[in-house]
């Protein structure tokens, strides 16, 4: 059965740029509340799709953050294009540390990495969250269980050097982010899972700016753009965003 795959989008809100970045496995659906709520409020958003994600996991394995870093910057350069001198990034998970990237290597407004690792999760660990993201997708197709259980052991077969190369880039980011100089709120959910929470004081605690801040929604897990405090989670968004110094004030 074929599934209508999520794709990149652009809200078109007024002349404040905001530049929406998901997490591995997700896709830009993950931000897509977020980038609604804040196109209302006059912000124009952009959310790009990595390569080899929202479509067979076959495909994921074919790629690494080299090439989803360059599609970062194709979305930062787009929102460029469409005349958005002043661009603030907001990223889940992978995108938070791609946020936190971009912070120390391209001029942006304000950062707002959201349930970002900056711990190396083992491979066993993060090799075993690929496994149950395709065994997901494939019965998302609607597909017979037996065919599930023979692409699954296929799909086993498959070199998996991304992940090796993922703990690589969160170890980079995480020896520079004492470059950052942007205001950063740092979000964090406390039923987070998939990653070690503490990430988020490291990331508190490094940043150089004045202008930061740590918050912790108690009710949420690690997608935390989809969960129970996401109303809370866009109105603190959009406070963070509006305390900015925008050439527009």
């Amino acid at each position: 059965m074929k599934i209508k795959q999520p794709q990149p989008f652009t809200f078109k809100g007024g002349d404040r740029g905001l530049l929406l970045l998901h997490g591995f496995t997700g896709n830009s659906s993950d931000c897509r509340m977020l980038g609604r709520f804040l196109e209302k409020k006059g912000y124009t958003c952009h959310a790009p799709q990595y390569k080899g994600h929202a479509v067979p996991p076959e495909n994921l394995v074919k790629y690494g953050p080299e090439d989803w870093w360059e599609d970062v910057l194709e979305g930062y350069n787009h929102l460029k294009e469409l005349g958005h001198e002043e661009i603030a990034v907001a990223g889940l998970s992978l995108g938070g540390v791609f946020s936190l990237k971009l912070g120390y290597t391209l001029p942006v407004k304000g950062i707002i990495p959201m349930c970002a690792p900056m711990f190396i999760k083992s491979e066993e660990v993060m090799y075993e969250g690929v496994l149950e993201y395709a065994r997901e997708y494939k019965k998302h197709e609607k597909k017979p269980e037996d065919e599930i259980e023979a692409e699954m052991e296929e799909f086993r077969k498959a070199p998996m050097g991304t992940l090796k190369l993922l703990q690589g880039l969160i170890e980079e980011v995480r020896g520079n982010v004492d470059m950052i100089y942007t205001p950063t709120f740092v979000v964090q959910a406390r039923h987070d899972k998939m990653i070690n929470p503490d990430s988020a004081k490291i990331i508190y605690d490094s940043v150089e700016t004045e202008k930061k801040k740590l918050k912790w929604y108690e009710e949420s897990g690690h997608v935390i753009t989809l969960d129970k405090e996401k109303d809370q989670l866009h109105e603190d968004v959009y406070e963070f965003l509006e305390s900015l110094d925008w050439n527009d004030n």
